[in-house]
């Protein structure tokens, strides 16, 4: 396997806590190099291009010990797993201690055994980088201290407000805790210096490490190392900034040897086009999902009037171990459409483990254990029926293009709750409306330009087969589609 497909899907697990729930199924350990064939062939029937084991690497046993003795994560922990005892706390995945497999997982021979049998079945395999920090024990805390922001205690104190006592430390190594401009630091971290080089190159030489392993990575809150706004977070202690940008000297050096290798950036703050200009292929569309969350309609249809050559690179979600389970956050009824748009949008799709089977439960990554969670079937029956659809070619190498819906009737307000795109690949067609609003809503799909003229057409449900009587393509093409759905309701006809 080498080369990407447009618009690929990508699945996120969660590496401990499936293979704790595998350990439980079987009666067993189960690490990275033995897991069922059953349950690889069971994600291979999904359409999914990759997999993203979240959380792969070495767990800190520092990070482990804030993790058990925070208390707002406690609270946490009992909301999550109401039965949570000690052993379950294993730490931040996003507190590294080094870029080595965990033992627990099965090392890093268990990773390439894993990654070798998925790619058997069709599927590539995203690893994490947090380029941001490392666990306050990682290595390079004694090997490169000039790698992490460090002073004397008031000078941290006076900006970041939580520094630690690194390993031998001397009045010039105390280092500051990770953190953004905006929230408290995350105390199980320490801080690196984007503007340091030897930092840069530390970097390129994991990610080149990373590369050998995997498919490409996802780059926790890449954002954080754009000279702007580490300059935001840190002001003068991190020193001078370099003339280059983080990004645009780390991705060249580790393309350069491996040219198909992914970089995904989770980003906010609407840095997604400037991320995606410092070299990313992909960036988080945070700025789709806050908008699917608070609707109205409009606010979403605006959004996709973005130029392509940036929509094309956007990867669009309703959940990850970030956010609150779309279940719950948007509930049953706004789920469904919501999840039609993430998955028929131009960009790369991101499906969560447990988003198809209608999960709620939030679990924090600190946890290597999660709670049982009876399946919604139904839920799951959608989700198989979209993505299949999602996966064909018209999808992949299609042209997209934004519909205008106008009122059916004079006075007619809901049409503007409809969102109408269209897919277009040779002969073959998509017409997807969105209802995303709670109320009935009618209108007009405008289709000018969709080669309609001159034909009959038949409109096919593609998830259930259900079709429209047949269409005159003159009157399509002329006066528009004339579509009414329930709310919350969503279509993606097959025009044949």
């Amino acid at each position: 396997m080498t080369s990407w497909p447009n618009n690929p899907l990508l699945y996120e697990i969660n590496a401990w806590t499936w293979l704790q729930t595998l350990s439980e199924k079987y009666d067993r350990p189960v690490t990275l190099a033995d897991v069922p064939d059953a349950d690889l062939d069971e994600i291979a029937a999904w359409p999914f291009d990759a997999v993203w084991l979240m959380g792969v690497w070495e767990r800190s046993a520092e990070g482990r010990r804030i993790a058990l003795e925070h208390p707002g994560l406690q609270h946490e922990y009992h909301q999550a797993l109401p039965d949570f005892t000690p052993q379950d706390v294993i730490g931040s995945p996003y507190s590294v201690h080094r870029y080595v497999v965990d033992a627990h997982l099965g090392g890093p021979d268990a990773l390439a055994s894993i990654r070798t049998r998925l790619a058997e079945r069709g599927m590539k395999l995203v690893l994490d980088f947090v380029p941001n920090h490392t666990a306050t024990d990682h290595p390079w805390l004694e090997t490169h201290p000039d790698a992490y922001l460090h002073g004397t205690p008031q000078e941290l104190a006076s900006r970041e407000g939580c520094y630690f006592y690194g390993p031998g430390a001397s009045a010039d190594q105390i280092f500051a805790c990770g953190r953004d401009p905006y929230f408290p630091p995350w105390t199980d971290t320490a801080q690196l210096n984007a503007f340091d080089p030897t930092l840069r190159a530390l970097a390129i030489e994991t990610l080149h490490d990373i590369a050998a392993q995997c498919d490409g990575v996802r780059c926790d809150m890449g954002m954080l190392m754009v000279t702007r706004i580490f300059t935001q977070t840190w002001g003068d202690r991190a020193g001078h900034p370099l003339a280059r940008e983080f990004w645009t000297e780390v991705i060249p050096a580790v393309k350069a040897q491996h040219a198909d290798f992914l970089f995904i950036a989770e980003v906010y703050w609407d840095m997604e086009w400037e991320l995606q200009q410092q070299g990313f292929d992909y960036t988080y569309d945070k700025r789709l999902y806050d908008r699917l969350l608070t609707g109205p309609a409009h606010t979403i249809a605006q959004h996709l009037y973005a130029d392509l050559s940036y929509q094309d690179r956007l990867v669009r979600l309703i959940e990850n171990h970030d956010e609150a389970r779309a279940q719950t956050a948007l509930g049953p009824a706004r789920h469904r459409p919501a999840a039609v748009l993430a998955c028929t949008l131009p960009g790369a799709t991101l499906i969560h483990e447990g988003q198809t089977s209608g999960c709620r439960i939030k679990l924090p990554v600190q946890l290597g254990r999660r709670p049982h969670e009876e399946p919604d079937r139904a839920l799951e029956g959608f989700y198989r029926a979209l993505l299949a659809d999602a996966a064909l070619p018209i999808y992949r190498d299609g042209t997209w293009c934004l519909r205008n819906v106008a009122s059916a009737e004079p006075g007619g307000g809901s049409f503007a709750n409809l969102i109408a795109y269209t897919w277009q690949l040779g002969d073959e067609r998509r017409v997807i409306v969105i209802n995303y609003a709670p109320g009935r809503s009618r209108g007009r799909v405008l289709l000018p330009d969709f080669g309609l003229e001159g034909a009959s057409w038949t409109l096919r449900e593609v998830r259930d087969g259900t079709t429209l009587d047949a269409q005159p393509g003159d009157d399509l093409a002329r006066t528009g589609l004339l579509v009414e759905l329930p709310g919350w309701g969503a279509v993606i006809w097959s025009v044949e």
